[in-house]
């Protein structure tokens, strides 16, 4: 069987690799943590050793393998997948977060699995791969899909209470497309159809980080991708995302990323 499902190893919570599965047989290998994979090609047609039977995957379809667990398939054609590595302290630490409301024994092998928001957030981390947001972001989207993944089995835990799918979508697209403008929670709330306490907890809940941390993660890496295209000086990048002045940029990009603006550009004159 090809070795393409080798164990990843990180020394973080959550990981990502993008794999390219060739057609044949292929054995996934026992690994000390949970896997999440996000099939990103058209229908894919497979046998799956374990359950003895035909599977055919579409674009967002997910299997979850939990960490102990081994399996094997064989592929008729050849397909991508986004390989999400979740730590089992991160998710125990969310459940002990979520007041022992959900249970880690839940966690069990499932395949052909459809969630919007664990396919969203495993989009934003593949995103981060082109340009790294650094620890925190990673982190961020790893505690996001711990809860989701916690409820799979439950998705009527706090129903009523956390935001939906499209609250939130609609929340993370308004701030993708208003970095540039001033952020308050209010507006935000106005945007989710909340009310602001609703959003500033559960948004929390839902990303593993503060709005106003996201915002200004958001803003920082917005500026970073700026000042690496060389285009504009650093006051206009200021100004196009959110920052009141240069030196209010350069601050908290040394506070986020360890970069300043200057940083950044030395960095691209030296690797053209």
């Amino acid at each position: 069987m090809r070795p393409q499902f080798a164990p990843a190893r990180s020394s973080s919570d959550v990981a990502m690799i993008a794999r390219h599965i060739e057609a044949g047989a292929h054995r996934l290998p026992r690994a000390p943590h949970h896997r999440v994979m996000v099939h990103a090609s058209a229908a894919t047609r497979s046998y799956c050793n374990q359950v003895g039977r035909y599977f055919v995957r579409r674009a967002g379809d997910i299997d979850l393998v939990p960490a102990g667990e081994e399996g094997g398939f064989e592929a008729e054609a050849a397909f991508d997948t986004i390989e999400i590595v979740l730590q089992p302290a991160l998710m125990e630490r969310v459940a002990a977060e979520l007041g022992g409301r959900v249970l880690l024994s839940r966690l069990d092998t499932r395949h052909l699995l459809r969630d919007q928001r664990i396919e969203h957030l495993a989009r934003a981390l593949q995103s981060d791969l082109d340009a790294p947001s650094g620890s925190l972001f990673a982190d961020s989207i790893g505690a996001a899909l711990a809860v989701r993944l916690l409820g799979v089995d439950d998705m009527d835990i706090e129903r009523t209470n956390r935001l939906s799918d499209t609250q939130l979508k609609r929340v993370l697209e308004h701030i993708e497309a208003a970095l540039h403008e001033p952020l308050s929670i209010d507006r935000l709330a106005r945007v989710a159809g909340a009310s602001s306490s609703h959003l500033r907890t559960w948004f929390k809940v839902a990303t593993g980080v503060t709005l106003h941390r996201y915002v200004l993660r958001r803003r920082v890496e917005r500026a970073r991708a700026l000042l690496q295209q060389g285009d504009l000086s650093t006051s206009e990048v200021a100004e196009l995302t959110g920052f009141a002045h240069q030196s209010h940029l350069a601050h908290w990009m040394r506070r986020e990323i360890g970069q300043t603006p200057r940083d950044v550009r030395r960095a691209r004159r030296l690797n053209p």
